[in-house]
């Protein structure tokens, strides 16, 4: 039952760690965003890979909740999903610690398909465990809180990504409550850690993409980090999705 709430804890605890300023991150103005079509070039790009990695979680999630023979493999070997888990954390901090690595073309590419590979099976896995109204409600409801929240970061004046290092301890607190919530499980209490959850990684989503998109923001990432603002966009959005899962999934019990 704790599955996904545990799940989304462990990653958000790594994500909050990569999300800090890095050398990635570019403090100036206009710092590698000097050009507006490189700046689009960027973009363009990373909403490129984040739709391909979109896709594939998409169609994980579809395969394990429609199919009944994908719900009893998993069960039957469990050691997949241990064994996924781990594949996502050390990709994850290999892209998130070796800038130099996330950098070289093709091996970014690479490790950024082998973390959707796996993560889509992860997600899979948890989506499983729901009943399919309940999946199909939680993935409309995340494309269109992240479609809006999107449109928002770009059309509004005010500067999210000076908030960072507030959402970064946000993030740890809600590890805290987590941990706390697993121990002594609650549905009072597993509806507002979810909820938490899912205001938090709204806001990392606003923030991220505003250090994307370059421009007037006071943190911004390079344009030749396409690999890291890709994979920071890509688990803002998962970890909103599972959040928001939880919120429907509690909901939806008979």
């Amino acid at each position: 039952m704790y599955a996904g709430p545990q799940y989304g804890q462990a990653e958000a605890g790594v994500y909050g760690a990569q999300s800090g300023y890095g050398d990635g991150y570019d403090g100036g103005n206009m710092g590698a965003f000097g050009s507006k079509s490189v700046r689009m070039a960027f973009i363009r790009k990373v909403y490129g890979l984040l739709s391909i990695q979109l896709t594939i979680s998409v169609g994980f999630i579809a395969v394990f909740v429609f199919s009944d023979g994908m719900k009893g493999f998993a069960r039957a070997n469990s050691w997949l999903v241990w064994v996924a888990f781990g594949a996502t954390f050390v990709v994850m901090i290999m892209l998130a610690c070796c800038g130099d690595l996330r950098r070289q073309t093709p091996h970014n590419y690479i490790l950024l398909f082998l973390f959707t590979l796996a993560e889509s099976f992860l997600l899979g896995v948890i989506s499983s465990m729901y009943k399919t109204e309940a999946v199909f409600i939680a993935v409309v409801i995340t494309a269109i809180v992240c479609l809006a929240l999107t449109l928002f970061a770009f059309q509004t004046k005010i500067d999210f990504t000076v908030f960072n290092g507030i959402a970064f301890v946000a993030v740890l607190v809600l590890m805290v409550f987590g941990i706390c919530v697993s121990i002594w499980p609650n549905r009072t209490a597993m509806l507002i850690y979810s909820a938490l959850g899912a205001l938090i990684f709204s806001a990392y989503l606003v923030i991220d993409t505003q250090m994307m998109i370059g421009g007037t923001h006071s943190v911004q990432i390079s344009e030749e980090e396409y690999v890291f603002a890709t994979l920071n966009l890509y688990l803002d959005i998962v970890q909103l999705f599972l959040f928001i899962l939880q919120i429907v999934g509690e909901a939806t019990k008979n």
